[in-house]
């Protein structure tokens, strides 16, 4: 009888892959080798310099398909001398498996292909199990998960229903499940007014002043009161910058940056066209000249509690004696592609050393993930 994957060894041996966006690493090539060597039908995905990967056991004309969509690539570690361990050595200390990635997110991507090739080893389901891995989530996403979607459609590669391995739980395993996202969009605005001395400013047009102006009113708006499964929308200012070093000068031009998580009160196109409005009426009171950039990252959007959200719900219960909250709190995911295609819900680890120094990931954890995903399947395909 085939031994089980261990998924602690798999995640360390993912930890070891320096997968830094947009280089695989060798961490995809990894994944790929050891679903071949189990059945399933690997398929490489490359673009714009990404390597991308969708695996499928089972075949895909008959009966449900579930999917799993993970990445292995990571955010590069930072001053590495601040790591009290090598970022990519997948030491273990305490309990605590170390390195970059730890977290976000090469041990869900461990955890769900091991309980795969176990249970399908074990229990083989009527339908197909998918796994799609991308090296470009951390990146700007365009050619990633995005790209295997194109794939699939041109292969007429189809999935019923899938689920995202992104750390979800903000204290302990079990905690929440994520059944949608916030959208997100970034603007830079651009002021240009009239350059002049600071001792005569009626013969300059000060651009801060209209941009303080711009900004004030972008943040006292109340965009909205939140919606059934949505938080309030927020908005934040993350820069203002003239560049300019003389304080007896007023400058010729200043910009600034916001970020706006919206909810499904709002579409990126409806937040941009607000930014613009409000733009235009200060550019006109202020004498300036106003220019808005905008850049939509996603789409709000949620999974409506039920079948799919039940399931894994019930499965964490089962194993795990936790029940968890359905959320749309975070930032942007993945899954903001994969709601195009088929329900989609996310669940994987504590994610309070993500992007950290020092990114660890609880050992015993890894395990009960493992756990959790096996039982998902086995619900799934049991429901079928």
């Amino acid at each position: 009888m085939m031994s089980e994957i261990d998924p602690v060894k798999l995640t360390a041996d993912l930890i070891k892959c320096p997968s830094v966006t947009p280089d695989e690493g060798g961490a995809i090539a990894l994944i790929e080798d050891l679903l071949k060597k189990n059945g399933f039908s690997c398929y490489r995905i490359s673009r714009g310099g990404v390597e991308n990967l969708f695996a499928r056991w089972g075949s895909g004309e008959f009966g449900n398909s579930f999917a799993y969509n993970g990445h292995t690539d990571v955010v590069p570690v930072g001053n590495s001398k601040s790591w009290s361990v090598d970022p990519f050595g997948a030491e273990v200390k305490s309990g605590y498996l170390f390195g970059r990635g730890a977290t976000d997110m090469k041990s869900s991507v461990a955890a769900f292909v091991s309980a795969a090739i176990d249970f399908v080893a074990k229990n083989p389901p009527s339908g197909s199990i998918v796994i799609t891995i991308t090296g470009d989530e951390e990146g700007e996403a365009k050619n990633g998960t995005s790209a295997i979607l194109d794939w699939m459609r041109e292969n007429d590669e189809k999935i019923s229903h899938c689920l995202v391995g992104e750390p979800t739980c903000p204290e302990y395993l079990g905690e929440m499940v994520k059944i949608g996202r916030r959208g997100s969009v970034t603007a830079k605005f651009c002021v240009k007014g009239l350059q002049g001395h600071t001792a005569y400013p009626a013969l300059a047009v000060n651009p801060l002043n209209a941009l303080v102006r711009l900004m004030d009113a972008l943040t006292q708006e109340s965009l909205d009161n939140g919606s059934e499964h949505f938080d309030p929308s927020t908005l934040a200012i993350t820069t203002i910058d003239t560049g300019n070093t003389a304080s007896n000068v007023i400058p010729e031009k200043a910009t600034a940056k916001v970020n706006i998580r919206f909810n499904d009160h709002h579409t990126g196109e409806s937040i941009s066209s607000w930014l613009e409005k409000t733009s235009i009426v200060i550019s006109k009171e202020t004498g300036t000249e106003i220019t808005v950039d905008t850049h939509i990252t996603g789409e709000s959007f949620v999974t409506v509690p039920g079948y799919l959200s039940d399931i894994v719900c019930e499965s964490i219960q089962q194993e795990l004696g936790v029940k968890p909250v359905l959320s749309t709190t975070g930032g942007t995911s993945d899954a903001r592609f994969i709601k195009n295609v088929c329900p989609v819900v996310e669940f994987g680890l504590v994610g309070k050393t993500m992007h950290a120094i020092d990114e660890r990931v609880d050992i015993s954890q890894i395990r009960d993930l493992k756990k959790v995903y096996i039982r998902i399947l086995e619900n799934y395909f049991a429901e079928i």
